[in-house]
């Protein structure tokens, strides 16, 4: 079965990126691949592993960890085919905590494949433009159809200090199966990578 991590990239309380990983969740429990049990999605919150700013004595492609939160980290990377992002953008990128929890890591997310869901004033996409270069230098294909959530169309925001309720356009819903086609079908032509490689998941 290929297994799918929907990555909540934002640490910060009240974030709407964890809302819209819900919806991504939601969306993807409907998929024709996790109805047939080809397929599973599972939410991964940055805010629950304690990553501290890197804090590791090796670069992480010696693959030598010394922290247990690191540890920790790596287990759960390693055991995903794929994953889908869900990013803010903040000041023309992506967060700060997402950046460093992958700088955490590196043949942990080799021959596997992303798609991005990004959201804000402009949709996130300028987050992505960066996520991009940086899942293209440890080995991670990028699919190229990406959900692009408005600040202004997408969410119903009463009070700008919460978070608001995710209402996402009618096109919305179409273009991330798309990109879950993607994901998975990614997912399947990688494997033989993975496996070379000893990544034995997807298995």
């Amino acid at each position: 079965m290929i297994k799918i991590a929907i990555v909540v990239g934002s640490t910060r309380p009240r974030r709407r990126t964890a809302a819209a990983a819900r919806w991504v969740a939601e969306v993807a429990a409907r998929h024709p691949a996790v109805i047939a049990e080809e397929a599973a999605f599972e939410v991964v919150d940055l805010a629950e592993y304690g990553l501290s700013v890197l804090d590791e004595p090796l670069p992480a492609l010696f693959g030598d960890y010394h922290h247990p939160h690191t540890h920790r980290w790596a287990e759960t990377i390693a055991s995903f085919d794929g994953f889908v992002f869900v990013t803010p953008e903040y000041n023309h990128s992506a967060p700060a905590a997402l950046k460093n929890a992958v700088d955490f890591l590196f043949a942990e997310w080799n021959n596997k494949v992303a798609g991005f869901v990004s959201h804000g004033v402009h949709g996130g996409v300028r987050a992505v433009e960066h996520l991009r270069q940086v899942m293209t230098e440890l080995q991670v294909a990028n699919v190229r159809t990406q959900v692009a959530l408005s600040a202004f169309t997408d969410f119903e925001i009463t009070d700008p200090a919460e978070p608001g309720t995710i209402a996402p356009g009618p096109h919305q819903e179409p273009t991330l199966n798309e990109l879950l086609d993607e994901v998975i079908a990614w997912s399947r032509a990688l494997r033989p990578l993975r496996q070379q490689a000893g990544q034995a998941v997807g298995a």
